[in-house]
């Protein structure tokens, strides 16, 4: 237990530090010194060093700090709905994008910029927001078909309802696309994911909904530990395990719809993070849930870090990086399952 703990401050102590670290660095380097001066000018009212000028207080508070903060708690949104899917589902490669919410979001932003839509008093949100509706919707259609096909709602039965539907829905902007060519650099460009356009006020919408929702998710790591080993177990011992996860598979969306609504389409944290942390502090949901938050938004703050500096002053999609290491990661937790099955078979 006491090894645990140590495992955990140190990951806090780390992902704070990866913080303030990618709030510094960029085509101009912050230094530490100057980085506490700005806190505390900012926190405390604290006199600014005279050397420090404005443009720099300015680059790192309204732009740098902003974006880290947003793109931490859009990947700890992502890796928790990873854990939360892949013990729900029973599935080591589900996640709600397996269940459509990209591909809803991807189709609500589309049909927002061909036909030039905004929804009264939202302004610059009306984007986001249409995003998240549908991509939550997708998902809630999704959920509806399969009750009708499978009353129990069986895992595989809700995985194939939504990689159908995922598909359609795929489709259908395809078409768009093809038929909205002056739209085609704006719509592809979001799908991969960008935080450039993060300021204070999306990082408090995001706040308010990430952190409440992974708490709430945060709550029923018992019943998650239970339904890992099978519904029968976890029917025998009373989980209604149809409103079970009608609740947790939308919660899932309600946060993934929020992230891919505010900065695209940005794949394979919700597949690593889940991995990678059961590997380091074991399968209980109640040490899993928060630390895979912690692990995916540091892993989002170098990803991000890493689009913007690496072809300075030009910018990657972070989708681009996050997938350059996700996809042989996917690939290797296939085809070690599949060995591993083989294997007992």
């Amino acid at each position: 237990m006491k090894q645990l703990k140590i495992k955990m401050w140190s990951t806090v102590f780390l992902c704070v530090l990866i913080l303030i670290v990618a709030a510094g660095l960029g085509t101009v380097a912050i230094e530490a010194l100057d980085i506490v001066a700005i806190f505390g000018h900012k926190l405390f009212g604290m006199i600014l060093p005279k050397d420090l000028s404005a443009n720099m207080v300015s680059i790192f508070w309204t732009i740098r700090l902003p974006r880290a903060v947003a793109a931490f708690l859009v990947g700890g949104a992502l890796a928790v709905t990873g854990t939360v899917m892949q013990s729900v589902l029973r599935n080591p490669l589900a996640s709600s994008y397996t269940l459509g919410v990209s591909s809803g979001a991807s189709l609500g932003v589309a049909l927002m910029v061909i036909f030039g839509m905004t929804i009264p008093f939202l302004g610059k949100f009306s984007l986001p927001m249409i995003g998240f509706l549908f991509g939550l919707g997708t998902v809630l259609l999704a959920i509806s078909m399969a009750m009708q096909l499978d009353k129990s709602l069986e895992n595989q039965t809700i995985i194939l309802i939504g990689m159908v539907l995922s598909l359609f829905v795929s489709s259908l902007l395809t078409i768009l696309i093809v038929l909205s060519k002056e739209h085609l650099e704006q719509i592809i460009f979001w799908q991969m994911g960008s935080f450039s356009a993060i300021k204070w006020g999306h990082v408090f919408v995001l706040f308010v909904i990430i952190v409440p929702g992974i708490l709430f998710l945060m709550y029923f790591a018992q019943e998650l530990d239970i339904m890992t080993f099978g519904e029968e177990q976890a029917i025998s011992v009373g989980i209604d395990m149809r409103r079970m996860k009608i609740v947790l598979i939308t919660a899932s969306a309600l946060l993934t719809g929020t992230a891919v609504a505010f900065v695209g389409i940005i794949g394979f944290i919700d597949l690593i993070a889940p991995h990678v942390v059961r590997k380091i502090y074991g399968a209980s949901h109640r040490i899993v849930l928060p630390m895979s938050a912690l692990f995916g938004g540091a892993f989002m703050t170098i990803a991000d870090l890493v689009s913007r500096t690496i072809i300075s002053p030009s910018e990657l999609p972070i989708g681009a990086v996050t997938t350059l290491i996700g996809a042989p990661f996917f690939a290797y937790v296939y085809f070690n399952r599949r060995g591993v099955t083989k294997k007992n078979a």
